[in-house]
C-alpha cells in the first residue's frame, strides 16, 4: 500500500541542532515544506556519506523553503556525540531527529522491528504535513542529495501548477506537459 497522501502523525521528538538540543513536533512541518531523512544509525559507513552530501546541499533546500531532518533510533545525546567525533558531520545545520522508540520510523514504515533501526528512507512531505513522495532503499545502498533536491522542487511546482507534470529529468525551468488526449502515444 502507498504512503502518498498520507498525513504524518502526531509526533514530538528530540534533535540535535545548532550544537544543542530542542523538541521537533508535527506543528514544526505544518505550513512548509519538509524532507525526511531516515538512516539506519549513527556511527556507521554509508551514512555519513550521505548525510554529508545532504550538509553541502542543505542552503539549496533552505532557499526553496523546506527544511531537512535526519532521523535515526539513536537518541540526541548519540547525534551529538558523533558531531563531536566526525568532521562529515560537524558540516551538519539541519536537525538531527532522535527516533529511539521507532515510533517516526513506524510512521513512514521503514522501521525494521528485529534490528531496532531504520531502512534508508527520504520522504518529501507538502506544507499540509502529507506525503507526496518517498523513496526506500536497502540499508547498502546510499542515496544522493541532488535526486532527492530535484523531488522536492518537482513536486513543489506540481503543487503550485496542478494542470501540469515534471516528466523524468525535469529540472527547474525546464519544460513540463499537459496531460490531455492530444499527447496520447505521442511522446
Amino acid at each position: 500500500m502507498s504512503l502518498i497522501g498520507k498525513e504524518v502523525n502526531d509526533f514530538k521528538v528530540k534533535a540535535f541542532v545548532e550544537e544543542g538540543f530542542k523538541d521537533v513536533s508535527k506543528e514544526d512541518i505544518q505550513g512548509k515544506w519538509s524532507v525526511f531523512v531516515f538512516y539506519p544509525a549513527d556511527f556507521t559507513f554509508v551514512c555519513p556519506t550521505e548525510l554529508g552530501d545532504l550538509a553541502d546541499q542543505y542552503e539549496e533546500f533552505k532557499k526553496i523553503g523546506c527544511e531537512v531532518y535526519s532521523v535515526s533510533t539513536d537518541s540526541h545525546f548519540v547525534h551529538k556525540a558523533w558531531h563531536d567525533a566526525s568532521d562529515t558531520i560537524k558540516k551538519i545545520k539541519y536537525p538531527m531527529l532522535a527516533d529511539p522508540n521507532g515510533k517516526l520510523a513506524k510512521d513512514f514504515e521503514v522501521y525494521i522491528e528485529e534490528e531496532g533501526m531504520a531502512l534508508r528512507g527520504s520522504f518529501v512531505v507538502n506544507p499540509e504535513a502529507k506525503i507526496v513522495a518517498y523513496e526506500v532503499n536497502s540499508n547498502s545502498i546510499g542515496r544522493e542529495a541532488s535526486e532527492l533536491l530535484r523531488k522536492l522542487q518537482a513536486a513543489q511546482f506540481v503543487a503550485a501548477h496542478g494542470d501540469e507534470v515534471c516528466p523524468a529529468k525535469w529540472r527547474p525551468g525546464a519544460e513540463t506537459l499537459k496531460p490531455s488526449l492530444d499527447l496520447v502515444g505521442k511522446l
